[in-house]
């Protein structure tokens, strides 16, 4: 899809694609999911409101762990397609506005999860769109990823830029592109991040357990 279409579909397309590539049975970040299962829970998230709260309510989760089953089992090539062309025009998630609020981490994160899963990733090149989307979204989202933590955390983009997130005893400096700081902040391993600060301090910011 066009890029003037909005960060959110540029990732969702290029997921799409990314999906197709690799096949239903390819690994992903997600601990204990295939593609197939990825797939499954973005089409859940988008078309089965009743089910999406188990996403994150365990008193609901097996509902939603039956209604992403269902997903799953579908040929591969519907599926992707369900992932590809997105909700219903009814959904909340079709008005472009909260697609680009809602999905553009959503999507980026997840496309992530499928590329980094692989030997030999790198970073993707900047790209001064989806860059400020991300950074506007870490400097929001960072306030409740870092919320437990004991100690001050600093998010600095270079050249663009840096945002307090945790008022601390001491300061942590986390430093990386907005899309490093991001999967660093939705607990993926893999992001190309780096610490500076008291080495004490610097530990205990590593050793969080980050997500939403």
């Amino acid at each position: 899809m066009a890029k003037t279409l909005g960060v959110a579909r540029d990732e969702r397309a290029q997921l799409a694609d990314l999906f197709i590539e690799v096949g239903p049975n390819a690994p992903t970040l997600c601990e204990g999911w295939r593609t197939r299962d990825l797939a499954a829970h973005l089409v859940l998230r988008e078309r089965r409101l009743d089910a999406a709260p188990g996403i994150a309510l365990r008193a609901l989760a097996g509902y939603t762990q039956r209604v992403q089953d269902r997903y799953a089992a579908l040929p591969w090539l519907e599926l992707v397609e369900m992932v590809r062309t997105g909700p219903s025009r009814l959904s909340p998630y079709a008005i472009p506005a909260v697609d680009e609020r809602v999905n553009t981490t959503e999507y980026f994160v997840h496309h992530e999860d499928v590329r980094r899963a692989r030997e030999g990733w790198r970073p993707r090149p900047e790209d001064a769109r989806r860059d400020r989307a991300l950074w506007q979204t870490i400097r929001l989202a960072g306030r409740l990823v870092y919320r437990r933590s004991p100690v001050g955390v600093l998010l600095r983009w270079p050249g663009g830029g840096e945002t307090m997130v945790r008022q601390g005893r001491g300061i942590v400096t986390v430093t990386g592109q907005p899309g490093e700081l991001v999967l660093h902040a939705f607990g993926r391993a893999e992001a190309e991040v780096e610490f500076t600060g008291d080495p004490r301090a610097v530990e205990v910011v590593r050793g969080m357990r980050l997500g939403l």
